[in-house]
């Protein structure tokens, strides 16, 4: 079992920047492919950024690209996402997710029904 818990989140404005953390328990994290999803009101949960087990291979979604950064301490168990530049449109409740299934980023790195831990997710509001 792999319990995940998410922090950093708060208010910024726009063109701020913030690093969300993601602390996971269990011996096998480290093995497990992790993704950052987002989830607005009103809308769609929808994918963000994921990370393969080393670290080495990531992905994201358009919208995201060059702002954002995904990485892992392996040692600290802890998945983070540096925020840059942010928008008002990236205010959402972000959630980090492990995914237990693949070590590499699968063909479904995109969907959330991919992953099977999922922390409680941690409130970004950027203001205008």
């Amino acid at each position: 079992q792999v319990q995940l818990v998410e922090s950093g989140g708060g208010l910024v404005q726009a063109g701020g920047s913030l690093r969300l953390s993601c602390a996971a328990s269990g011996r096998t994290f480290s093995n497990y492919a992790m993704g950052w999803f987002r989830q607005a009101p009103g809308k769609e949960r929808e994918f963000v950024a994921a990370i393969n087990w080393s670290g080495g291979s990531t992905e994201y979604t358009d919208s995201v690209k060059g702002r954002f950064t995904i990485s892992r301490d392996k040692a600290k168990n802890t998945v983070y996402l540096q925020m840059n530049s942010l928008k008002p449109e990236d205010t959402a409740v972000y959630y980090c997710a492990a995914d237990r299934s693949h070590s590499g980023l699968s063909s479904g790195y995109r969907r959330a029904g991919e992953y099977d831990y999922w922390g409680q997710g941690t409130q970004v509001t950027v203001s205008s």
